[in-house]
Parts: C-alpha cells; structure tokens; sequence
C-alpha cells in the first residue's frame, strides 16, 4: 500500500518560515517524481514544486521562487518544502503528491499526473 504523509504544518506570522516534510511508502521513492501542491479555500488545486527523479530538475511556481525549496533523501524517504518569507497568499493546505512520470517544465503541475497523493497539511500565514 502506497502510503504519503505530509507533517509540519502551523500558523506563522508573514515572513516567517516552515518546513513541510512527506514520509513515503510503499513506492520505490527514488525512482517517482515527488511534487508539492496547494489549495486555499475557494481555490483550485495549484503546483507548487516538484523534484523530477530521472533530470534531478526542480520546478517552482511563479510566486514561490525563491522562497520555497524543494529536496529530498532518497534513503529516508522524505520529502521536504522549505518555505520561507511567508505571505498570507501562502495560506493554503498543502499536498504531496508522487508520480512514476517524468514531467517537464510544461507539465509538472498538472495534477493529474500524479498518481499518489497525501491527506495534507495546513498551513497559514497571518499578516
């Protein structure tokens, strides 16, 4: 059983910083391509960065570039979305999502390429 669980969630104040992190299983981790999602309220569903596995490419959204930084160990199975400087827009809950595509530049926010999917975890920023 495939299995995605995202922690680390919690309300800071604007230009604070979290750490949101993604235990997988149940996948062969190195091998997927691991991404970030977002959905505030009243929202669709957006990218926010994804780690293609084969080109070791990152991927950002327009307004967390620079901010936000994704990584993760292949060996623990951790997925991670450093985020900094937060904003209010940065409100949103917060989802990992894993794939066995490799999506280029033009396509790896599309969520329907990703197969697995976390329950999420919240995250809001107060002004």
């Amino acid at each position: 059983e495939v299995q995605l669980v995202e922690s680390g969630g919690g309300s800071v104040q604007a230009g604070g910083s979290l750490r949101l992190r993604c235990a997988a299983s149940g996948i062969n981790f190195q091998y997927y391509t691991m991404a970030w999602f977002r959905q505030a309220p009243g929202k669709e569903r957006e990218g926010v960065s994804c780690f293609n596995w084969k080109s070791d490419t990152t991927y950002y959204a327009g307004s967390v570039q620079g901010r936000f930084t994704i990584s993760k160990d292949d060996a623990e199975k951790i997925l991670y979305l450093e985020m900094n400087s937060l904003k209010p827009e940065d409100t949103a809950m917060y989802y990992c999502a894993a794939t066995s595509e490799r999506p280029g530049a033009g396509t790896w926010d599309n969520e329907r390429i990703f197969r697995y999917w976390g329950q999420g975890t919240q995250v809001t920023v107060s002004s």
